[in-house]
Parts: C-alpha cells; sequence; structure tokens
C-alpha cells in the first residue's frame, strides 16, 4: 500500500522551517507543552526514564524537566539539527522507537504522529518500550484540523479546472485515535479533544504560519506541479466569504 505521506519531504519542511525561525511560529507546540505539563501534573507518581520522540523542539523535554517528575529524559531525533543547543539525544528514523523492550517508564510524542504512516506500528513500539507499568503520553491534530484551508483549496480547484489534487493532508478523529490505543495493546486508553481555534485574517496569512512551521503538503499523492496564483487568489476569495459568513 502506497504511504499517505513524503515523510521525508515532511523532514524538509522541518529543517527548512528550522533554519528560517518566524518568531511565534511554535505557539501550537508550545500551547500542546503546557497542555502536557497540566496533564502530568495530574499523575501523581515519579518516572525514572522518559523518551521524548521526534518533537523537533525542546519544548516537550523542557515540560518534563520542569515537572520535577522524571530522573533521566531522552530526545529522539531524526536529525541532529534538531538538538537545538547541542542537547543530547539519539538519533533515528521516523516512525522507531529505539529503546529495548520495557525499558522506559514514560514516553511523549507532541505533534508528529499525523505525519507518520504506520501509526499502529509506532503505537505498538511506543508499548513494547514501556514498563508494564508505563505511561504514554500523545497529542497530534485531529479531524477538523485545516478544514476550512482544505474546503477553500478544494473548491477553487474544482471550479477552475474541474477537479482537485489532494492539499491538505487527511487527520485521525478521536474515535479511531482510541482504537489505535487499543489496538497497540496500551492498557486503559484515554483519548480526547482539545480544541485550539486560531483565526486568520487571510488564507496567505494561516499558509504564511504553516510554512514557518514546517507543515504546508508532503502528501505522497500531492500534485508536483506548484499551485497556480489565480488558484490561491480563488481560494483566499472562498476562505474570507466563508470565514465572514461565520462571523
Amino acid at each position: 500500500m502506497q504511504p499517505i505521506m513524503d515523510t521525508s519531504l515532511w523532514l524538509t519542511h522541518k529543517r527548512r522551517a528550522l533554519a528560517r525561525p518566524v518568531d511565534g511560529a511554535d505557539f501550537l507546540m508550545r500551547r500542546t507543552a503546557e497542555d502536557l505539563a497540566d496533564r502530568l501534573g495530574a499523575v501523581e507518581r515519579r518516572f525514572g526514564k522518559a523518551a521524548v520522540l521526534f518533537c523537533q523542539t525542546p519544548a516537550a523535554a523542557e515540560t518534563l524537566a520542569e515537572s520535577g517528575k522524571v530522573a533521566d529524559i531522552v530526545r529522539v531525533e531524526t536529525d541532529t539539527a534538531f538538538l537545538s543547543g547541542g542537547d543530547a539525544g539519539l538519533i533515528a528514523p521516523l516512525e522507531t522507537v529505539p529503546f529495548e523492550p520495557e525499558s522506559l517508564d514514560l514516553a511523549v510524542s507532541l505533534l508528529s504522529l499525523q505525519a507518520m504512516n504506520d501509526i499502529p506500528g509506532m503505537l505498538i513500539q511506543i508499548r513494547r518500550a514501556l514498563r508494564p507499568d508505563g505511561l504514554f503520553l500523545g497529542a497530534f491534530a485531529g479531524a477538523g484540523t485545516l478544514f476550512e484551508l482544505r474546503e477553500s483549496l478544494l473548491a477553487a480547484e474544482t471550479e477552475l479546472y474541474g477537479g482537485a489534487s489532494p492539499r491538505v493532508a487527511p487527520f485521525t478523529d478521536v474515535r479511531d485515535a482510541g482504537a489505535l490505543l487499543q489496538r497497540a495493546g496500551l492498557a486503559l486508553p484515554v483519548a480526547d479533544v482539545e480544541t485550539v481555534t486560531v483565526r486568520y485574517a487571510s488564507l496567505f496569512n494561516l499558509i504564511a504560519d504553516l510554512r514557518a512551521m514546517g507543515e504546508t503538503n508532503a502528501l505522497t499523492d500531492r500534485s508536483r506541479r506548484p499551485g497556480s496564483r489565480k488558484l490561491f487568489a480563488r481560494a483566499a476569495e472562498i476562505y474570507a466569504e466563508r470565514a465572514n459568513s461565520l462571523r
């Protein structure tokens, strides 16, 4: 089966965003790290060894350190470029968990699972690496993410060219997420939704933020031809019309 995501391209986008930082572009990661802090704070135990998996920023590791509940934190990234400030860590291919069975007390993944093609396999690896009483805390973009962008581009491209190529990745809904946790064999799985609404003045402002995050189109089935100015101009009009109708 052909993979949905071109993970090599996704990582290229991430490296490019890292090399050209935009102030404030990490707002979603910071917001997710705050939620991680809240959830970790509700856990009445301490952890020996924790793995932070493919977060591309130090935010999650810093959250664990600030909690005072984790003795040993290991970051895992695909490239040393993501280990900012000379942080120690392991380098491994995306979608791999480079730890021995039952060697971790805690595993954390923030905003990267949605870019993986084999989420069930990744979760199974995490479960195997955790000790029997280990904990996994993960967050990823779910169903409804970028809905307005998807619909605006789809409508514009269909109107102009009579068809459309995929430009926004599909996202997993909460029911499927819960089923994936169960399928992986994780005990007492809980999946919930935290809705974060971000409003943009225009479609172009949204796309600029996605580029700064390294989250532009990395679908395997994407069109290899760049979208035309005409397409994005019409999509921006549709985006604005729909945004105004919601006010």
